[in-house]
C-alpha cells in the first residue's frame, strides 16, 4: 500500500522537484527530497495542515513565496521528467524512507555549517550540501505515522 494516494502526473511532477532541488546530489539526494515531499502530504500540521497531494505540497506557497524555490526560479524544474527520477518518485511514494530525511519536513542548503535548529525544529542530519529537520517533539505525530 502506498504512503499516499497519487497518479502519473504526480509521479511526473515529484520527480521534476526531486531532480530540481537535489540532481547535484544523485539518487540518495533525490530520495531524501522526496521524503519531504511526501511528508508533507501525509503530515497533516503546522505549516502543512491544508496539504494532501502531491500538488499540494509542490505549489504550496508561504509567506508570499512558494515553499520550493525550483518552482520560481527552477530550470530544471520546467523539464520534462526522465524514466529515472520518475523511478525514484514512485518509490518514495510507496514506501522509501530514510534517515535524515524519514521524518523530515525541511530541509534547506545553508551554503555553511548545519544549524541545530531550523525555525525551531531540530536538525536530523545531512546529505552532502542539504540539512534536514523534523518537527519538534509532539507537534506533530501524523508525519511518524504516514
Amino acid at each position: 500500500m502506498p504512503r499516499i494516494k497519487y497518479r502519473d502526473a504526480d509521479v511526473a511532477l515529484m520527480a521534476r522537484m526531486m531532480r530540481a532541488e537535489a540532481e547535484a546530489e544523485g539518487n540518495q539526494g533525490m530520495l531524501y527530497v522526496g521524503n519531504v515531499i511526501v511528508n508533507r502530504a501525509v503530515s497533516n500540521c503546522l505549516d502543512f495542515n491544508d496539504v494532501r497531494t502531491i500538488e499540494d505540497v509542490i505549489y504550496q506557497v508561504q509567506g508570499g513565496n512558494f515553499s520550493f524555490e525550483a518552482v520560481q526560479k527552477g530550470n530544471l524544474f520546467y523539464q520534462r521528467a526522465r524514466s529515472s527520477e520518475k523511478r525514484l518518485a514512485k518509490q518514495n511514494l510507496d514506501y522509501w524512507r530514510q534517515h535524515p530525511a524519514k521524518f523530515a519536513l525541511w530541509y534547506f542548503n545553508p551554503y555553511a555549517p548545519c544549524p541545530p535548529t531550523w525555525y525551531g525544529q531540530p536538525f536530523t542530519g545531512q546529505f552532502k550540501n542539504h540539512c534536514f529537520y523534523e518537527p519538534a517533539a509532539g507537534t506533530c505525530e501524523s508525519v511518524y505515522i504516514g
